[in-house]
């Protein structure tokens, strides 16, 4: 994985490390890097995609581990639904996302409007907005656009901007906030 290490650890892993672990929802400060505070010791991802009609809902990190299955499972749902390819996404735009979700006390998955994108994909994007940049985080599986109901775009952008793990997009007028893991800046309304 770009920029992060998985471990071995399995499903069946997950389960033991929760009969073994006290879990609780407020994150632990005294561990966490920076911009993962609002992570905690245990980082869950909860999406749904309105394209493919998919969930996902999972722990993909555990104490400092990345559960291996789980982070497949992460790289497939995130995958580019246009042409089915699928990266393995930087997990550090994942932890960043965990995070932002945890500031933002939100029980709903986020809605994924766009993770992985194909440089297919990103030219086509690219050719029908000025807002695609041609050399995309999106292709380097770096970003993710996303969405959640119950909050505003503000919000989001601003429990992202937080994290101050990378870049925070708000998009008002089309109802999503982008974040990356690269340089930390911030744009949009």
């Amino acid at each position: 994985m770009t920029g992060s290490s998985t471990s071995g650890m399995t499903r069946r892993g997950v389960l033991g490390a929760f009969a073994a672990t006290a879990v609780t929802a407020a994150p632990t400060f005294a561990n966490a890097a920076g911009f993962l505070r609002g992570a905690g010791d245990i980082r869950r991802i909860k999406m749904y995609s309105g394209r493919t009609g998919e969930r996902i809902d999972m722990i993909y990190w555990i104490e400092g581990n990345y559960i291996k299955d789980a982070v497949r499972e992460v790289n497939f749902f995130m995958r580019d639904w246009r042409t089915n390819d699928v990266k393995n996404m930087d997990l550090r735009t994942v932890d960043i996302m965990a995070a932002a979700h945890n500031l933002l006390d939100a029980d709903e998955p986020y809605m994924l409007l766009s993770g992985y994108r194909s440089p297919k994909t990103n030219a086509m994007l690219r050719s029908r907005s000025r807002g695609v940049a041609k050399n995309s985080l999106h292709m380097r599986g770096q970003a993710a656009d996303l969405r959640l109901g119950s909050r505003s775009v503000s919000q989001v952008a601003k429990a992202a901007a937080v994290c101050r793990g990378g870049g925070v997009g708000r998009y008002s007028g089309s109802n999503f906030v982008h974040m990356d893991c690269g340089t930390v800046r911030t744009w949009g309304r």
